[in-house]
């Protein structure tokens, strides 16, 4: 569970690695009652955590010249939508960029080399983290419920 929600949200990872995976295997082990909701929320909640930090960090070491990198050459558009919402929304784009797919893996990064502050960054991802692994379980509940009928 952890893995497959840090890796969703991973730098670069993230852009081939669909949420569907982790909400499809989370149905699935509960539906199966493999595990229960209060099993894989918390590993969930834990790699989303993980994967963001660890996109903010890289964004803080690489800095502004992280745009000189081929990486963000070709990936310029997603970057900039992934910009253009932090410059829009501000810290609440931290929130708004886990809930946006196309962009997840970008935002903690692009926010780590605008240089955001680290306290500041770690509270709205944590309110978003777990918005986000509370959302996941009423989907896998939702889910649930529909093969009941």
């Amino acid at each position: 569970m952890p893995i497959i929600a840090f890796l969703e949200a991973f730098v670069g990872v993230g852009l081939f690695v669909s949420g569907a995976i982790l909400l499809s295997v989370c149905t699935i082990l509960y539906v199966e009652q493999i595990a229960t909701l209060q099993q894989m929320l918390p590993l969930a909640f834990l790699g989303a955590l993980l994967s963001d930090h660890s996109g903010y960090y890289i964004g803080r070491f690489v800095g502004p010249r992280f745009h000189e990198t081929a990486f963000a050459i070709k990936r310029a558009k997603m970057l900039e939508k992934a910009e253009k919402t932090i410059a829009k929304y501000g810290v609440f784009a931290i929130f708004i960029g886990r809930f946006l797919t196309p962009i997840r893996s970008l935002v903690p990064l692009v926010t780590g080399v605008s240089g955001m502050a680290r306290a500041r960054y770690t509270a709205f991802d944590f309110i978003a983290c777990a918005s986000w692994t509370i959302c996941l379980g009423v989907l896998v509940v939702g889910i649930d419920k529909l093969w009941d009928f």
